[in-house]
């Protein structure tokens, strides 16, 4: 198949097929005759790998890792445990980060809820307070 027909197939763009051969993550096709470049099955499942992986936001850098991994069933699958978990400690990082910012607007939210005029809006006298570099409802200045 060609990289257009490969690109709908697995759901992603030409260029990002273009940006994974040159990565290394997908291997160069064959080309054919008339010089066109000419996938496989098998280019259109590790498209489909990398895809996955990187629906579960894993960096390129690792998925990398991964297709060695699949590339050798025989090797311990030991640093593919560790990388997933490393991923998972990233992700629930980045959950706590979340929930603090989550946090932050509610506060942020409560400083008005009705409609009047910007000039009496809570939620901007608070974002102005903390542009002057003051502290505000939802970034309070810690004290050392």
């Amino acid at each position: 198949m060609r990289i257009g027909e490969l690109g709908q197939a697995a759901g992603v763009d030409v260029e990002t097929i273009r940006f994974y051969e040159k990565s290394g993550l997908l291997p160069e096709p064959a080309r054919s005759d008339n010089g066109y470049r000419a996938y496989s099955h098998s280019h259109l499942e590790r498209l489909a790998f990398i895809r996955h992986c990187r629906a579960l936001d894993i960096p390129l850098g690792e998925v990398k890792q991964l297709l060695e991994f699949v590339a050798h069933p025989d090797a311990d699958c030991g640093d593919i445990d560790r990388l997933i978990d490393e991923q998972l400690a990233k992700v629930r990082a980045r959950l706590k980060s979340l929930k603090a910012l989550e946090k932050q607007l509610t506060t942020l939210k409560g400083r008005c809820g009705e409609s009047h005029t910007a000039g009496e809006c809570g939620i901007l006298h608070e974002l102005v307070t903390a542009a002057h570099g003051e502290a505000c409802v939802c970034h309070p200045i810690k004290s050392p």
